[in-house]
């Protein structure tokens, strides 16, 4: 893919507001086409979501555990919700190639390059964040609420965990969307860091605020349970010292490129030739009739 400098040709306003509409309608599109086709599929998508639970259940013997749904429409709006995320993962691709193709213009070729990078490593570390959710964290969590049943017996009831759809989804779509936005911390860090917002001594120096901070977060972002706020709140302690390291690796670069510049600038004066200073024009300059006299 060729990377063009800045376009500096010059438009009106109403250029660019129709540019945008443009924008937006074939994001709309997208996002739509994608939802009516995961809705048709929103079950298999709910199953594989709920194989976490189903594995969970199989762990304490209780293989033929049921989920429910206390109203009628219950089941029906948490197949929307499942069908509206996986629309919005799917067609994300779309949108932000819509996104960039409008901001693009306005950049300088270098800016290009460096946005390009991040468009990628974004997803990539939203993705990863679920499936660190998915695949790790969200299993020890059922593990460790499933420890709360009680079988009954001699004049005692059994506490049996009965999971509501809508519930089940709304949780683990929380976690997933905590945790993707977690994960997007060096990354946001980095572009500050390129920008030269914060470096890499005041990271450090802030980092028993980040610790703080960190928790004060995963207690917004998560259920109102310690698991899940300790489970969140210690990838974003680690990714905050990720962030130190990605900023530290961009001001080294950074000195490295102004070193060598600074090189550069050097040798081009060094082998430079000096041009002799011309006299004033109203200098006196001594003259044969000025020697006569």
């Amino acid at each position: 893919m060729v990377i063009h400098d800045i376009d500096n040709t010059k438009q009106p306003l109403l250029d660019h507001l129709i540019d945008l509409r443009k924008r937006l309608v074939y994001s709309a599109i997208a996002l739509i086409v994608t939802f009516v086709a995961a809705f048709f599929v929103a079950g298999p998508i709910f199953d594989f979501l709920a194989k976490p639970l189903y594995a969970a259940f199989a762990r304490v013997g209780q293989p033929d555990a049921r989920m429910i749904f206390t109203g009628p429409a219950e089941f029906f709006f948490t197949q929307v919700k499942v069908a509206f995320f996986s629309a919005v993962c799917v067609s994300f691709p779309l949108i932000a190639h819509q996104i960039w193709m409008f901001v693009a213009p306005g950049l300088y070729r270098k800016e290009k390059l460096a946005a390009l990078p991040f468009m990628v490593v974004g997803p990539a570390l939203f993705l990863l964040g679920a499936s660190v959710v998915y695949y790790l964290f969200y299993p020890l969590a059922l593990d460790f609420f499933l420890t709360f049943q009680e079988p009954g017996g001699d004049g005692q009831l059994a506490i049996e965990l009965e999971t509501r759809v809508s519930e089940y989804f709304s949780l683990l779509l929380a976690l997933l969307l905590a945790f993707g936005a977690a994960f997007q911390m060096p990354l946001i860090i980095t572009l500050l860091a390129k920008v030269g917002f914060v470096d890499s001594t005041q990271l450090k120096e802030a980092r028993k605020y980040a610790i703080v901070g960190a928790f004060i977060l995963a207690a917004i972002l998560t259920p109102p349970d310690p698991f899940s706020q300790i489970g969140l709140a210690l990838p974003l302690i680690l990714l905050y010292e990720i962030s130190i390291l990605c900023a530290r690796v961009v001001e080294r670069k950074r000195a490295r490129a102004e070193s060598e510049e600074s090189a550069g600038d050097a040798e081009e004066g060094a082998g430079g030739t000096v041009t002799p200073a011309k006299k004033p024009a109203d200098e006196f300059q001594e003259t044969d009739f000025n020697q006569a006299t």
